[in-house]
């Protein structure tokens, strides 16, 4: 398992999706994962220190992992099939480690929220499309503008033809 971070967060207007791209910690590899216009803002509402006096629905997910005397320990990019990524949500209570399945765009929001580290599995690293570091500015512009009328089944497809992994931009 590689530890990752949120390298980037963007949003598609034409497609209402957010492509949320993780970078490896101690690597070279970025990780692009479409993921769905609810969950990509309540992610930049915590990125971007936004405050609510209600809490919303994974703030409230949060608040039962407390109220019930456990803790968020890690997500975990577990899975990658027919196109769509898989996570796992690692929690603590007392000294029992429970794992939940979970989409990556609400184990990505809980952990945000709570400072759980964000882990991927070696076999999704070697079956993921794949971008590899550094990339320039004009490559990052021209993933985004790409990435725009790009659907995510394109993305693989492309990928495919090109041998399986994106190197550099797209």
């Amino acid at each position: 398992m590689k530890l990752a971070k949120i390298y980037s967060l963007i949003f598609i207007p034409p497609l209402a999706q957010y492509v949320i791209t993780l970078e490896e910690v101690d690597g070279s590899r970025l990780i692009p994962i479409w993921i769905g216009v609810s969950e990509g803002t309540s992610i930049v509402m915590v990125l971007e220190g936004e405050k609510f006096k209600r809490p919303l629905t994974h703030d409230l997910a949060v608040n039962f992992i407390k109220t019930l005397g456990g803790s968020l320990e890690k997500v975990v990019i577990s899975d990658l099939k027919d196109n769509a990524y898989y996570a796992t949500i690692v929690l603590k209570q007392d000294d029992k480690a429970l794992e939940i399945d979970s989409r990556p765009s609400d184990a990505i929001a809980l952990s945000v929220r709570t400072g759980a580290p964000i882990f991927i599995e070696d076999k999704v690293l070697e079956i993921c499309p794949v971008i590899n570091k550094p990339i320039s500015e004009e490559e990052v512009r021209n993933f985004e503008k790409e990435i725009e009328i790009l659907r995510p089944e394109e993305f693989f497809k492309k990928l495919d033809k090109e041998g399986g992994r994106a190197k550099g931009g797209l």
